[in-house]
């Protein structure tokens, strides 16, 4: 994917139809993307870019507490230059004011495609737990399934918390560790034995299917969406 600098829309010549041209052909990939049901990472890149956009123009005079922090200093530097010639320039204010608009009111109407692609997807997951779930949920395994009934992809995953603008959130971090080709031998509880007995280091593990009866492309859709979709589950009735 070809894609946005994180400050695009301050580097170079300020020109509406030249920034214009280069969201455009941004947003025709995105789109490509999404019309074949894959999300990720375009759908996080242009929420990403949006956010840049409406921190630039409500918050100017906080970039360095209100920007992604994906954003370095440089790039910070650079934006702040920007916004002190945007206040000396008129001509120049009113050009760029009229890009940003212009780039928040497409990138929404992607950025609410892609969510009703999320959404769809995210109401065609069922989340069962497998036999008895211990008390320490933090740390287990992911079984997911897709409408092909063919494999049982199996994901170690553990429960993050960080911090984020003085608020906290829960992640989750995973990691593949086979497949098991699905067959009346590898039913959920055959593979968490199979599981336990191959990792001492997990005696009791947390262990989750995550099935649906449609296919979605499992790196870019699926496996994204479910591992969002765990987490609000285990948060859910951990409370």
């Amino acid at each position: 994917m070809k894609a946005l600098s994180d400050t695009w829309f301050a580097e170079g010549y300020i020109d509406f139809e030249l920034k214009k041209y280069t969201l455009l052909a941004y947003l025709k990939e995105i789109n490509h993307y999404f019309n074949e049901n894959k999300l990720y990472p375009q759908l996080g890149d242009v929420i990403f870019h949006y956010n840049n956009l409406l921190a630039f123009k409500e918050n100017k005079q906080h970039l360095q507490q209100h920007f992604p922090k994906r954003l370095t200093a440089l790039n910070l530097e650079r934006l702040q230059l920007l916004y002190e010639q945007m206040i000396a320039d008129d001509e120049l204010m009113e050009e760029l004011e009229n890009i940003m608009q212009y780039a928040i009111g497409k990138m929404n109407k992607t950025i609410c495609e892609g969510t009703e692609i999320y959404e769809f997807v995210e109401e065609q997951l069922n989340i069962t737990p497998v036999g008895i779930i211990p008390l320490d949920v933090q740390e287990g395994y992911m079984l997911l399934c897709d409408g092909r009934f063919s494999d049982t992809l199996v994901y170690r995953y553990r429960l993050t918390i960080f911090e984020r603008h003085d608020e906290k959130y829960r992640g989750i971090h995973t990691q593949y560790i086979s497949t098991y080709t699905r067959t009346f031998a590898h039913s959920g509880h055959s593979i968490k034995t199979d599981l336990i007995r191959h990792n001492q280091e997990l005696p009791n593990p947390a262990v989750y299917t995550v099935e649906t009866d449609l296919v979605f492309p499992v790196t870019e859709t699926l496996l994204p969406i479910a591992k969002r979709s765990l987490v609000k589950y285990i948060t859910r009735n951990a409370a």
